[in-house]
């Protein structure tokens, strides 16, 4: 996971770039991006990480619907598609009611279905060009898009809930998650989610499981849980995380971060591997109580993550 820093605007560019760069000359085979309510627009992001990269996947995770018209996001895409020249993956979803209702205004009721009528649209538009004709409960479109002819633009969805599990599964490549420790993924995730797939005709979904990792020492993993928990706090205050949460064993913020020695980090990336997760989204949580101490952290686990790869 890449982004910029909050507060230091002059360098977001710059710092998207470079983390993109870096994370292709590790050897990762993805990089993504978030898009917070308030910080840098996600697909932007992911045209300049595009044209300083040749290799790499670049995916977001995820751009919520609500915001943006579907003709909108699809000039957003596939114009960072043709950036990308083919590894764009658009990372999408409904995020959630403090965002949409809270912080702009708009309804967030079943969104579920929002869902479903918007994905009827980005799925013709991505596998232009050319009309995109859709009339359904929320859209009447009737326009043509002629931007890239490299296509199509493959699309995860964030699911958590069982009926959105199962419109990813129909309608989309897979899901990208936030919360969702192995045991959930296993559980519950996983076999909905393919089900769904398998049942619709297509390919086995990929799962991208968004997991936060600090390379520490075993006795520093307490302290950097509850460092974990002040810093990733806000992960807890949707009732959707709070709903996945009582699938799995984490119950907070500390418990779902991946924390300890090299075996430790290993072994629950397996555990997640096994689970039926397909990629890894890793959030570095860099732990010391001093910023040399936190930077010596990043690099100890950036570098020993690369060194999973491809094999986890």
């Amino acid at each position: 996971m890449v982004g910029p820093d909050p507060g230091r605007y002059r360098e977001s560019v710059a710092k998207l770039e470079a983390d993109a760069v870096a994370a292709e000359t590790a050897g990762f085979a993805s990089v993504w991006i978030a898009q917070p309510p308030d910080d840098f627009d996600a697909l932007t992001g992911v045209a300049l990480m595009g044209r300083v990269t040749s290799r790499i996947e670049i995916g977001t995770a995820v751009v919520p619907f609500q915001s943006r018209h579907p003709v909108a996001m699809l000039q957003q895409a596939l114009s960072a598609q043709a950036v990308c020249e083919g590894r764009l993956t658009l990372g999408v979803g409904p995020s959630h009611h403090w965002v949409i209702e809270d912080m702009l205004g708009l309804p967030y009721e079943k969104p579920a279905r929002l869902v479903r009528s918007y994905l009827e649209v980005l799925n013709l538009g991505l596998a232009g060009p050319g009309q995109v004709d859709v009339e359904n409960e929320h859209f009447r479109i009737h326009n043509a898009l002629a931007i890239t002819d490299i296509t199509p633009t493959p699309i995860l969805l964030a699911a958590l809930a069982p009926l959105m599990l199962k419109i990813a599964g129909e309608l989309t490549d897979g899901t990208v998650l936030w919360m969702a420790d192995a045991r959930t993924i296993g559980d519950h995730i996983a076999p909905s989610i393919t089900k769904a797939a398998a049942d619709a005709g297509r390919p086995a979904p990929r799962i991208v499981a968004g997991v936060p990792v600090t390379l520490c020492r075993k006795d520093e993993v307490d302290g950097a849980r509850e460092w974990a928990r002040r810093a990733m706090s806000h992960s807890e205050y949707s009732p959707n995380y709070e709903r996945l949460l009582e699938h799995g064993d984490a119950k907070d913020a500390g418990d779902f971060l991946v924390a300890g020695d090299e075996d430790d980090v290993r072994a629950t990336l397996e555990r997640y591997r096994d689970a039926g997760v397909t990629d890894f989204s890793a959030r570095l949580l860099p732990y010391g109580k001093t910023r040399e101490a936190r930077i010596e952290s990043r690099d100890r686990t950036t570098a020993y993550l690369a060194s999973l790869c491809p094999e986890i």
